[in-house]
């Protein structure tokens, strides 16, 4: 995987050709349901370490919408329906549990966006079957927060993991690295749907090496 232009907007065109990007224009507020408290703190030390990298920041409470990233850990996907308020939180549930349910699917993000184009907050929904099950919980979690920081491509990361292994551990590419460092850099915009975006971004990581 590569940062040059061609690459880095390969990562924010999406299937039907549309380049979008967007980052989070607000401190990062997360609450985790469906895990015990050691997995809680691991997926919570997962996130600081991928916006310590980005160079973004977290919080306790959002002012409008109390928690703003809100990952959902189940067994199937029609316990979503049942859970209160759910149906407020993503629109067509009923419909989209149907599509899930039949892709055999084992996560999905949805993300809610400000008037500036900004992420204003992501809900990550896992289906922890035998796949997702095998992963350890800091590599679950370091891949989830990572695909939660950006508005990346419905391709990114298909043929090829933002995650690597650095002897005992599992880090973040160090390409990703330096593309998110360069996407929450200030003098940036937080949204874009020009592709030109992508040579600002490749021009951002160029200037930080």
């Amino acid at each position: 995987m590569q940062t040059g232009a061609n690459d880095i907007e390969e990562l924010f065109t999406r299937e039907d050709g549309q380049f979008l990007f967007a980052r989070w224009g607000r401190p990062i507020c997360p609450v985790v349901f469906g895990v015990d408290d050691a997995t809680l703190a691991v997926i919570k030390g997962a996130l600081e370490a991928v916006v310590e990298v980005a160079g973004h920041e977290t919080g306790n409470m959002d002012a409008e919408l109390g928690s703003n990233l809100m990952m959902f850990f189940f067994e199937d996907w029609a316990e979503l329906p049942q859970v209160p308020g759910m149906a407020r939180l993503v629109p067509d549930l009923g419909p989209l549990v149907a599509r899930l349910e039949a892709a055999d699917a084992n996560q999905y993000r949805f993300f809610r966006f400000d008037e500036h184009g900004a992420i204003k907050a992501c809900f990550v929904f896992l289906r922890m079957d035998v796949h997702l099950k095998a992963v350890p919980a800091y590599t679950l979690g370091l891949s989830q927060i990572v695909q939660s920081m950006l508005l990346w491509s419905d391709k990114a990361f298909r043929e090829t993991s933002a995650l690597v292994v650095a002897g005992d551990h599992v880090v973040l590419r160090p390409e990703i690295s330096a593309l998110m460092r360069a996407a929450y850099d200030p003098v940036l915009p937080v949204a874009a749907q020009d592709s030109a975006h992508a040579l600002r971004l490749a021009a951002r990581i160029g200037m930080m090496q």
